[in-house]
């Protein structure tokens, strides 16, 4: 899977994970280079950005 760059940040409001993800953090402060919606779902994370 290609790295994605630190400062892309992810708004994905059905993701079950976004209120513990770093990527909406920075897509919400404001300090993303660009925002972008990643995978998670209701039922599952994108698993991308959280740490194991």
């Amino acid at each position: 899977m290609a790295q994605v760059p630190e400062n892309i940040g992810c708004k994905n409001p059905e993701c079950i994970a976004k209120d513990e993800c770093k990527r909406q953090v920075i897509a919400k402060n404001g300090t993303a280079v660009e925002v972008k919606s990643f995978g998670g779902t209701p039922e599952k994370k994108c698993g991308k950005f959280l740490q194991k």
